[in-house]
């Protein structure tokens, strides 16, 4: 490690302890806490340079350093100078060290004066320092993409406003951007898949703030992220890890990036009218390629050339399906071995009947998890107080069940008799859906194996008569056997012989 750099304050005061107060190097080096070879250094330079004491104490200290040491000026002059932006750059390669680099600097001017490896090092902290301060930080390749949103939005013409959503890679500084109606957990969602598809690839985190639609519990220590979020973060292979709450610093590079978009984009677009948030994205789509084509102004190349070096070859593959919104609930499994969501029914294997599952709800399915195992998967669908079962998930009676069909159930009723069949037909026929009969022709036909198949069919004559098709009905005739009473017809009446009566015979 190099020793610290003596200050020209203290020099001063070693020429003024020789120069003027006459004193040896070996009383100046004790009284100053130096080496004497430090005080033989520098008294050995003034004199070179002819200087007394009056004409040190007139010049300041910059100007002490630029005459003492221009020399040593013109022997740095002989050394290669190493490209520290480069360096730099290089920096931001997952694993990359100085001492590789240093290396490399030597080896590509074989012959030539180049700087050792400290004076490198040091060289390279110092041209750090002349940086902006938020790109003092080192970002590794493929490791972190910044997302946050801009503080100006832009007026449509239905009377909204498109919100402008930032996304900015560590290393590259690569910057997206895109419009979203608002700020809801979808619209961060759907502009970090957007900007995921832009780059063409998966970075290991993705770095928010704090924002209420992303995080459920926004700990300095361990924050928590919304289910749906790690659906997201799952689906795509990353994680998402929001920045310290407060702390602005920690996720400074798209605070830069945002800056940028709202300078270079937003302030170009402030005099157009857009009608909608597809308008506001089709104009920032060009004035994005030429942002990221812009040359950087203290480093070599732009965020397109960077983020081809560095950046796009670290990214994880895009998964093949892109990520669809995924709501979670929590269900319990019916007796009938069905969960109801939005009031319909799915089914799950009847073994799990009574224990609560975790349904992961998309647009277009349902699946449903028990200890974070798919179990059950189905389309989704909008048929309110319907029925989405497997065959697979049902016992063997139920399986069963489910073989019936009108057509068959009716043909069983014929066969007991027409009238049976009459009614079977009606019972289907004034449900709203056939299926909600099953149950009532099941039982009116199992009364055959009670009552005798001509009971049965005896029963519904009369309840055709009677203008009814229940189940109910039909039972309690056999149960009171109205049907073996006899028929309904009246007999033709026949008046009985009587001395007063005239008969027919009168009236010829």
């Amino acid at each position: 490690m190099p020793a610290p750099r003596i200050n020209m304050r203290k020099i001063k005061d070693v020429l003024r302890l020789k120069l003027q107060a006459q004193l040896s190097h070996e009383r100046i080096a004790a009284a100053l806490g130096l080496s004497k070879g430090v005080v033989t250094k520098y008294c050995t330079l003034a004199a070179a340079c002819g200087l007394d004491w009056p004409m040190v104490a007139a010049l300041s200290e910059a100007a002490l350093e630029r005459r003492l040491l221009a020399g040593r000026a013109d022997r740095r002059s002989h050394y290669v100078a190493a490209d520290y932006g480069q360096v730099h750059h290089e920096m931001r390669r997952k694993g990359m060290t100085l001492s590789l680099l240093w290396e490399e600097y030597v080896e590509a001017h074989p012959g030539q004066a180049t700087w050792r490896y400290t004076q490198f090092c040091e060289n390279y902290h110092r041209y750090r320092l002349l940086l902006r301060r938020s790109m003092r930080q080192i970002h590794r390749a493929g490791e972190k993409l910044f997302v946050d949103y801009a503080g100006p939005t832009i007026a449509l013409g239905d009377g909204g406003i498109a919100n402008i959503f930032v996304a900015a890679l560590g290393a590259s500084s690569f910057t997206f951007a895109c419009a979203t109606p608002r700020q809801t957990m979808a619209d961060w969602l759907h502009g970090c898949a957007q900007a995921l598809k832009h780059i063409g690839g998966v970075p290991a985190l993705i770095v928010p703030d704090n924002p209420r639609a992303l995080i459920a519990d926004p700990n300095r220590y361990e924050p928590r992220a919304n289910e749906t979020v790690e659906d997201f973060a799952r689906h795509y292979g990353t994680s998402v890890l929001p920045a310290r709450p407060y702390r602005p610093q920690d996720k400074a590079k798209v605070e830069s990036a945002v800056q940028v978009v709202e300078r270079w984009i937003l302030m170009r677009l402030r005099r157009q009218h857009f009608h909608s948030i597809d308008d506001v994205n089709a104009a920032i789509e060009p004035l994005l390629k030429q942002l990221n084509a812009k040359p950087f102004q203290k480093l070599p190349g732009s965020r397109a050339s960077s983020f081809a070096a560095l950046d796009a070859p670290a990214l994880q593959a895009l998964p093949a399906q892109p990520w669809e919104w995924a709501s979670y609930k929590t269900v319990r499994v019916h007796i009938d071995h069905h969960v109801e969501i939005d009031a319909h029914r799915y089914s799950v294997p009847q073994n799990l009947v009574g224990l609560q599952l975790e349904a992961r709800i998309t647009a277009h399915g349902v699946e449903l998890l028990h200890r974070g195992q798919r179990v059950a998967a189905h389309a989704r669908s909008a048929h309110r107080g319907g029925f989405t079962t497997v065959a697979d998930h049902l016992s063997a009676a139920h399986r069963a069940h489910l073989e019936w069909t009108p057509q068959r159930l009716i043909h069983w009723g014929n066969g007991i008799g027409p009238m049976t069949g009459h009614i079977v037909r009606r019972l289907l026929e004034e449900r709203r859906h056939p299926e909600h009969g099953y149950r009532a022709c099941l039982g009116l036909l199992s009364l055959a194996k009670k009552y005798s198949k001509p009971r049965l069919e005896a029963a519904c004559v009369i309840a055709a008569e009677l203008g009814t098709t229940k189940y109910s009905h039909v039972r309690d005739i056999l149960a009171n056997d109205r049907d073996r009473q006899a028929a309904t017809q009246a007999p033709e009446w026949n008046s009985p012989q009587h001395a007063h009566v005239r008969g027919a015979d009168y009236y010829q």
